[in-house]
């Protein structure tokens, strides 16, 4: 029987089947994407990055388009010669054929976009709980300090697959639809394993990194100038040192271009064709990516352990 206590605070009794500290881990995911969608800001960032998906989709359908209208005629624009030779010029750094570098060369620019909203969401989702004290709250339930890490990098791993793996598997079936897509999706079948190999390779890296961030500065200005440093000022860096001393193992310094590079030998990419030559070897990349995602789990497993619980 209930106490009169419970009846008037309004207790109820648990009725569900009790779970393991997992569930606890997928809970506290969907919460924190909850917490982030009421961003108006993080609305206004995937805005932008489906500019960058739209400008692939159609640039994609328009030279095919195009293509099959031209065939070998030509017309004037602008009183200039318009020819399929042209236009593929024209398109030839997007290189829109369906390849590796397709997939590859969209993901690399919606990293630009993708920086700023890993930013945000670190700071939103990881840093308020240690700047407000929300963490000693989380670690008194009945879960693990992994599990809490866990819960967050998969709200994390959610936002990067969204703004990367998902549209370019988009492309790659309209690539299929737009060509001979029977003989298409047959050949190129490992294309798309090698689209989630290398999304999956994006929310490792990016999802601690972003965690470890957050948990060292907290905030969101200072985090953007990390992570701004990261992937902006270090790849000037890079490739100031790789033209000073003729080395190409200086772009290691570049993270940005490391996941680059497992992503396209994900993809099965030649290593001659990568553009701008020279580059590491693939091994190479995928060594230092691996030092980075060590070196966040030691920071993380340092500052968490350092949180004190109240049971």
């Amino acid at each position: 029987m209930a106490a009169q206590t419970d009846t008037l605070l309004r207790y109820r009794p648990w009725r569900g089947t009790p779970r393991g500290p997992l569930y606890a881990s997928t809970a506290l995911a969907r919460a924190s994407l909850k917490l982030l969608f009421r961003q108006r800001l993080m609305w206004g960032l995937f805005a932008l990055a489906l500019l960058v998906f739209f400008g692939f989709f159609f640039c994609q359908y328009l030279l095919v388009l195009i293509s099959n209208l031209l065939d070998t005629e030509s017309v004037r624009f602008a009183s200039l010669p318009v020819t399929v030779r042209s236009i593929k010029r024209f398109f030839a750094p997007l290189e829109l054929d369906g390849t590796a570098h397709t997939f590859g060369n969209f993901i690399w620019y919606q990293g630009y976009v993708l920086v700023i909203v890993l930013a945000l969401a670190g700071s939103v989702l990881v840093g308020n709980d240690f700047a407000h004290g929300s963490l000693p709250f989380y670690l008194s339930k009945p879960i693990g300090r992994w599990h809490y890490l866990l819960g967050k990098c998969l709200a994390i791993g959610v936002v990067i697959n969204l703004l990367t793996t998902a549209p370019a598997m988009i492309l790659w079936v309209e690539a299929g639809v737009l060509s001979d897509w029977q003989s298409y999706y047959l050949d190129h079948f490992t294309l798309l394993l090698g689209i989630i190999g290398y999304g999956a390779t994006l929310t490792v890296v990016l999802s601690l990194l972003t965690v470890a961030t957050a948990v060292l500065v907290r905030r969101t200005v200072p985090m953007a100038m990390i992570w701004m440093g990261l992937f902006v000022l270090l790849p000037m860096l890079s490739r100031w040192l790789v033209e000073t001393f003729k080395d190409e193992r200086w772009r290691l310094f570049d993270l940005w271009n490391n996941l680059y590079l497992c992503g396209l030998f994900c993809l099965n990419a030649d290593p001659a064709t990568i553009r701008p030559q020279p580059q590491p070897a693939y091994w190479e990349a995928w060594l230092a990516t691996a030092a980075v995602v060590a070196a966040c789990v030691l920071y993380l497993r340092k500052r968490i352990q350092a949180v004190e619980i109240v049971q």
